[in-house]
């Protein structure tokens, strides 16, 4: 998944997951799924570096990097407004940016300093590309409130419109946001000097934000961590990397996990874009004496039962630290089918980094009584390869919809849908595993846990790539396919032709190792799009 173009694991260039149930049951399920998964991917520990005390208070507030940002804000519906107060440590200056897609290009961004007189500044900002971002002089829609220094920190408070109706603005939608910041080490002369490694970005849902529990209320259960044993990372820009642990011996009986926390190596943050924690199929066996491990192809076939039970997952921006609602816990040892799981670490070394080790991975805290139900785990999307995913540049929205039918779970069908914006990207972006591809993929936990209910995708199906690219689609010349894609000189009108195709294809779906084929995808209301208003 691209880091300039994540999610839910829908990371990325993904600004929205539409979810829709076609049955009155299924509505219901999914609004407990729904009600599981805001809990899920909004834990934290709350800590605070910042020796300034904020200006007021607010209604929520994150650590963006330990001992160098803190945030805090508060969201006005009715208003359509939203207060910030960013703490850096630093002297100079300070940002804080809206993006589309996780980088820098098409960013919305405000940057404000306090001089030596105690006076703040303020900008609004828009980064047109990977250069200085311009001050935007059309209409100023970031407006500081006020601002001080202390103990080497710099504190502002400031506030913006959710939603601008500026084309040079990024809207603060209702889902998740993807925050960026940086910082300078002076105040500017002229124009703001360049930030160098000194910036970062976090994945936040800024209109429904939780604040978290202390990680403190956690440090007297029992718990138990899978972790990577300083293993060497390869020297290549992407490499999938498994190991496979047996389930904790010390319980006998079944246990329920309430949170668990991912655990990155500290010297490998610039390396580790992802992980997954799988549950391996109950049928999966290995030499408990020679468990496996290594590059994920060199080791697919021996693995391939553990890929079947994808538990949960952590991605570049993620919150570390996730706690399950109280009546629910993720089941362990006992009468859980899974004897085996593996944890999975996506590393991204485009450098290509020699002699790097890494002892990253995931905690589990197990809780002192069993709760009312087990947790499940279940993933919606495409496949992830071009057959699946080809979106066109310059496109402001491109739709990419997948259906699950009622054989996946007996009744109740699921469709989802990941919306693109690339009009930050000037060649085709295609499905694959690297940073510089894209990935469509939800992941949804609920409660009580199915037994067979794990994963459901779908790709487009042969016969419609053949249709479009009058070319039949084989194993063998699959590439031949890619490289089409790859030469087709984009046009608006094309695009737009490119999206009727997606809507209208037919469709390849996989589940329960079955494959059913669609003639064309189921049609259903759509959510509405909210026009702008001031």
């Amino acid at each position: 998944m691209s880091h300039e173009s994540y999610i839910v694991r829908v990371y990325a260039i993904i600004f929205r997951i539409d979810i829709y149930a076609t049955t009155s049951r299924c509505a219901v399920t999914f609004r407990t799924m729904l009600f599981i998964v805001l809990l899920l991917i909004i834990g934290d520990a709350l800590a605070i570096s910042s020796p300034i005390q904020p200006f007021t208070t607010y209604r929520y507030s994150t650590e963006l990097e330990p001992d160098i940002a803190d945030l805090w804000w508060t969201v006005d519906i009715d208003a359509n407004e939203i207060t910030f107060e960013l703490h850096m440590k630093t002297t100079g200056w300070i940002a804080l940016g809206i993006s589309p897609g996780g980088g820098m290009k098409g960013a919305d961004i405000g940057v404000g300093w306090v001089d030596n007189m105690g006076k703040v500044h303020f900008q609004d900002r828009y980064a047109s590309d990977f250069t200085v971002p311009i001050i935007d002089n059309t209409t100023s829609n970031w407006l500081a409130q006020r601002g001080r220094e202390s103990d080497g920190w710099t504190a502002i408070q400031f506030k913006r419109l959710l939603d601008t109706c500026d084309p040079m603005d990024v809207s603060i939608i209702s889902g998740t946001n993807i925050v960026i910041y940086a910082y300078g080490l002076t105040d500017p002369v002229g124009d703001i000097n360049y930030h160098q490694g000194r910036r970062g970005s976090r994945m936040i849902p800024l209109q429904s934000y939780a604040n978290p529990p202390l990680e403190k209320k956690f440090t007297d259960l029992d718990y138990f961590e899978f972790r990577m044993n300083n293993d060497v990372v390869p020297v290549n820009d992407t490499t999938y990397y498994c190991r496979v642990f047996k389930a904790p011996a010390e319980y006998p009986i079944k246990r329920h996990a309430i949170a668990h926390k991912t655990l990155i190596d500290p010297n490998n943050i610039d390396l580790v874009h992802h992980l997954v924690f799988f549950a391996c199929d109950p049928t999966a066996k290995f030499d408990d004496n020679n468990l496996p491990y290594g590059v994920r192809d060199e080791h697919y076939r021996e693995l391939s039962a553990c890929f079947t039970g994808t538990s949960t997952i952590w991605a570049v921006g993620g919150e570390p630290l996730v706690e399950f609602p109280e009546e629910a816990g993720y089941p362990v040892s006992g009468d859980f089918a899974s004897r085996y799981y593996m944890l999975e670490m996506h590393y991204n070394n485009p450098k290509l980094t020699p002699n790097r080790r890494d002892n990253s991975g995931i905690r589990f805290y197990i809780g002192e009584e069993l709760r009312q139900y087990d947790i499940g785990y279940i993933s919606f999307g495409t496949v992830v390869n071009t057959l699946a995913l080809a979106i066109p540049p310059n496109m402001e929205r491109f739709n990419v919809d997948s259906y699950c039918p009622s054989g996946f779970s007996k009744g109740d069908e699921f469709a989802t849908r990941c919306v693109y914006n690339t009009m930050n990207k000037n060649t085709v972006t295609l499905g694959g595993e690297r940073t510089t591809e894209e990935m469509c993929f939800h992941q949804l936990t609920y409660y009580p846990r199915q037994d067979n209910l794990g994963a459901c995708f779908t790709l487009n199906h042969p016969d419609a790539w053949h249709a479009i690219s009058n070319r039949a689609l084989t194993t063998s010349n699959y590439t031949e396919i890619v490289d089409w894609i790859n030469k087709i000189e984009w046009t608006p009108t094309l695009a737009a032709q490119w999206q009727e195709f997606y809507n209208n294809a037919s469709r390849l779906v996989n589940y329960n190792g079955i494959s059913e084929t669609l003639d064309v995808l189921p049609k259903y209301k759509d959510l509405p799009i909210k026009a702008c208003q001031t």
